[in-house]
């Protein structure tokens, strides 16, 4: 219920009701403004709905509600015999009536919204058949039949286009860009064809250019076929290797494992969670269960004012102050027994928030285990997914560091030498467009030349001859030359393998003694670590039982010490309140006149009979203000006639200022008449 109202004033705060509600000012509506809320919801979703309430008969209220929520279809809650109470809540402005309706409607708004607006145009309307008889009313009503038909087909291809995610804009954008696009490829393959017709035999080239089209889309398909079936393979390779790994972990798992292990880590395992079961889990429930009963009496009950909680604080100063007299009084006592039973209940408190910190410590453990490993395995399988290998771990790792680096390095320094090469390489260019364009001017010159001496084309067919004949010696040079290079290849690294030999085989000999040290030291390196690992875990054991040694008795030393304190504090109170004592009765029995007015008995004697005095002077003046009331009371109402008269006399003395024609004013007697 208070998650309903929660949710409820959550969205009457939100556009477009902004109500400005909090649960208390929700909670505390009156029937009247809970209806006008619910009435205002309904507007929202049918404009129709907007109505004042205290303008409108609560009957209409309810059944325009009612008719309203049919349409939406909404059940109320329970069998059909609840309807009768539906209704008189509806009518009444009831909470539980209220309160669900309000939630689904919130809940479903924009679904509504569009029901109610089909329901405008889709409920139809029943026509008797005795009407239908005339072919007038029965044309009609057939032809609002095919109007609903047809506008649930308008509203169903609406809907279509809207969630399409496709507007006319964007539609007629891109149409008159297709065309444009149409008409620049029609002139592009116009003008392609005018320049393929001058080429001979162009239809069968034509037909050639589209079976290379055919076969490159055909061999683009294949090539990705393939790449499809290496993906699958890598992927099967990655699954196999998977697999092997997770079985050669089972298999090292099962031959380490022992009978007498495993049913030691079952045990381990079936006790932590019997205690899980049996201990924790049912107190943390029973809290759990008590915190919602006393939630759900909180929301029970009525909102509280300010004077409700001022009551409230003052019944729990007094609780506390009961709280305190009992246990001075149990402390008064001081039984033995008590105290001991006490120390063992202390240990005993002490030792289970021990146990069910450390069952806590133990379950949180566990499950950042399991976190861990999930993550460790994600972090594998996605190695694996970009290069497939295992992730290092340890001196593997290390030694890929070290190599990483060493290629960096060596990165660097060629990237650096590629960098003068690219500079050089620029400059050259440089250079040579520069030769280039002075070559063209030469040649140009020369042909300008030869044209005028009537020998065009002489030093072009002369370089001609030129580049040949040196090109053909050239060829005939690196013939010859690779020929001898390749023997002299062969000679140098034939040499090269022997003395590399000949430079091993000593590295080799001792290469081999110094495995068979390496192997001796990792052997003797296990045998150590092992030995470290078993008295580390030792001093563990030890270190943690002397911790919880520590705290147990830092806990029994911060109880004696607030018990210290707590008696202190009393004895001190007890001693002013003592020595209060001692002093009132100084006074009381001294002879002394002006220490008796100090005590507080007589200053409270002389308070009490001051208050007494003004009292009797309170009543003789109330029965004072009694007897004269009945007389005062007259003689007020005699001034108020009277002042009422001068006020007609001066009003009358006024009009016969302004209208003497209007009557006459007659004086006898002491008296004045006016005669109309």
């Amino acid at each position: 219920m208070s998650d309903q109202i929660k949710f409820i004033v959550d969205n009457l705060n939100k556009e477009p009701f902004r109500k400005n509600y909090n649960l208390i000012t929700f909670d505390s509506l009156e029937p009247m403004q809970l209806l006008q809320v619910l009435n205002d919801v309904l507007a929202e979703i049918d404009p129709k709905q907007v109505v004042d309430i205290r303008e409108e008969m609560p009957e209409q209220t309810a059944k325009r509600m009612l008719s309203l929520l049919g349409i939406l279809k909404y059940k109320p809650p329970g069998n059909a015999t609840d309807m009768s109470t539906f209704r008189q809540g509806l009518v009444i402005g009831s909470k539980p009536v209220i309160y669900p309706v309000l939630h689904w409607l919130l809940q479903r708004t924009n679904e509504l919204k569009k029901r109610a607006y089909l329901a405008r145009f889709l409920i139809k309307l029943e026509v008797p058949s005795e009407f239908l008889q005339d072919e007038t009313v029965a044309d009609t009503n057939k032809q609002y039949e095919e109007l609903m038909e047809a506008f649930k087909t308008l509203h169903k291809e609406c809907e279509q286009l809207k969630t399409s995610g496709f507007s006319t804009a964007e539609i007629r954008r891109d149409i008159s860009a297709m065309e444009e696009e149409k008409d620049q490829l029609i002139k592009r393959v116009e003008r392609l064809k005018k320049r393929v017709e001058t080429v001979q035999n162009h239809q069968r080239m034509l037909k050639i250019a589209r079976q290379l089209r055919v076969e490159k889309e055909r061999e683009e398909f294949l090539v990705q076929q393939k790449q499809e079936q290496k993906n699958q393979l890598f992927h099967a390779v990655q699954r196999l290797q998977r697999i092997q790994n997770q079985l050669k972990s089972m298999r090292h798992a099962a031959v380490d494992a022992k009978p007498e292990s495993l049913m030691k880590r079952l045990e381990e395992e079936i006790k932590f969670n019997s205690y899980m079961v049996t201990e924790k889990f049912p107190k943390e429930l029973e809290s759990k269960k008590k915190e919602l009963h006393f939630l759900q009496k909180v929301v029970s009950e009525p909102a509280m004012g300010h004077s409700d909680l001022l009551e409230l604080e003052s019944k729990i100063n007094e609780i506390n102050t009961e709280i305190n007299q009992l246990i001075e009084k149990k402390m008064m006592r001081n039984e033995p027994i008590e105290g001991k039973l006490s120390l063992y209940r202390q240990q005993a408190s002490i030792i289970s928030r021990k146990k069910e910190a450390k069952a806590e410590e133990l379950q949180e453990a566990k499950e950042k285990l399991a976190n861990l490993e999930r993550e460790v395995s994600v972090k594998t399988n996605q190695t694996r997914e970009f290069d497939g290998a295992e992730v290092l771990k340890g001196d593997d790792f290390k030694r890929y560091v070290s190599k990483l680096r060493s290629k960096s390095t060596v990165f660097k320094k060629k990237h650096q030498i590629i960098a003068e090469f690219k500079a050089e390489f620029g400059l050259l260019q440089r250079t040579e467009e520069l030769l280039k364009q002075r070559h063209e001017n030469i040649q140009h010159q020369l042909q300008t030349i030869e044209d005028k001496k009537g020998i065009s084309g002489y030093s072009y067919t002369q370089e001609e001859l030129e580049r040949v004949s040196a090109l053909k010696t050239e060829v005939d040079e690196m013939k010859g030359r690779t020929l001898d290079d390749m023997s002299e290849m062969v000679k140098k690294l034939n040499s090269l393998v022997s003395e590399k030999k000949s430079a091993l085989a000593p590295v080799i000999k001792e290469l081999r003694q110094l495995r068979q040290k390496c192997q001796e030291l990792t052997q003797e390196c296990d045998e150590k670590k092992s030995q470290y690992d078993s008295c580390a875990a030792g001093l563990e054991s030890n270190r943690s039982k002397l911790e919880q040694e520590v705290r147990g008795l830092r806990e029994e030393c911060l109880q004696e010490e607030s018990r210290y304190h707590y008696t202190n504090c009393m004895i001190k109170n007890l001693e002013i309140q003592l020595r209060r004592a001692t002093d009132e009765m100084k006074a009381y029995v001294s002879s002394d006149q002006q220490e008796k007015r100090k005590a507080i008995r007589e200053q409270y004697t002389k308070n009490i009979a001051e208050q007494e005095n003004l009292g009797k002077k309170l009543r003789e003046k109330q029965k004072a203000v009694r007897e004269s009331h009945g007389p005062n009371m007259k003689q007020a109402k005699m001034w108020r006639d009277f002042e009422q008269l001068m006020e007609c006399k001066k009003q009358c003395f006024l009009k016969q200022q302004s209208q003497t024609s209007i009557g006459q004013v007659i004086q006898e007697g002491g008296e004045d008449r006016l005669i109309l």
